[in-house]
């Protein structure tokens, strides 16, 4: 799914690649065109060339860590001084989030955290700093319609009732669609970080919205061996 062209960016930094994904597919699913980092100093670079709109900044980095990166950026000349900044990271000791305020930056979030949470941050922060977070979002995989502002989903025309849970997952496949997501990246995604249940329940969810979703033709849920699920019309 590509974002709306006047969709915000926020740029995702950490050294964890699941972590970056488990950002981005789930900032995504809200609207945002969300891009990557994974060192200090590459992600000066992208907030340089690409100026977005919100940094989702680990402290923890293999080079420069986040507080320096947030230090240069608020000493930088120029609009990039003023970019929000949101850091998510698993020190949550007091003096770093008193280091983290005298630096300036806009909110912290530790790990683990929910991806709901961390969205509702995200949009916090944005509308605190005169920004205005993307407006009602609809998903669209062949004849499956989502609204992820009202929640509603539709197939074929019809409407279809679906849990949280369920419509959670749905939005996740959605948002990836083309791409086949990992049965661990949709646990992370849909349940929350480090969540650690067997697949048994990924497994019985996607049975659940198969049941609501592919009961007319073509099925858009596909499982590929091995890996995943994903979310698109059959090939060929």
């Amino acid at each position: 799914m590509s974002p709306a062209p006047d969709a915000l960016r926020v740029l995702a930094v950490d050294d964890e690649q699941h972590i970056r994904e488990l950002v981005r597919l789930g900032l995504a699913t809200q609207g945002f065109s969300v891009t990557e980092a994974a060192t200090g100093r590459a992600a000066l670079e992208r907030i340089e060339a690409e100026r977005p709109d919100l940094v989702v900044l680990d402290v923890q980095l293999p080079d420069l860590d986040g507080f320096e990166v947030a230090r240069r950026l608020r000493a930088a000349a120029g609009p990039h001084r003023d970019i929000p900044v949101i850091f998510l990271t698993a020190r949550d000791a007091l003096e770093d989030r008193l280091e983290g305020l005298r630096i300036g930056t806009d909110d912290y979030v530790t790990k683990p955290f929910s991806i709901e949470e961390l969205a509702e941050r995200v949009r916090a922060v944005l509308r605190r700093s005169g920004r205005t977070g993307p407006a009602s979002t609809r998903l669209q995989v062949a004849d499956l319609e989502i609204d992820t502002d009202t929640r509603e989903v539709w197939r074929a025309g019809v409407a279809v009732e679906l849990t949280a849970t369920e419509f959670r997952l749905l939005v996740e496949l959605a948002a990836a669609s083309p791409r086949v997501l990992t049965r661990q990246q949709l646990l992370e995604g849909v349940w929350d970080y480090g969540f650690t249940s067997n697949a048994s329940v990924l497994e019985t969810y996607i049975s659940y919205l198969r049941a609501k979703i592919d009961t007319v033709e073509p099925h858009l849920i596909q499982t590929v061996r091995g890996v995943g699920y994903v979310l698109r019309a059959p090939r060929g």
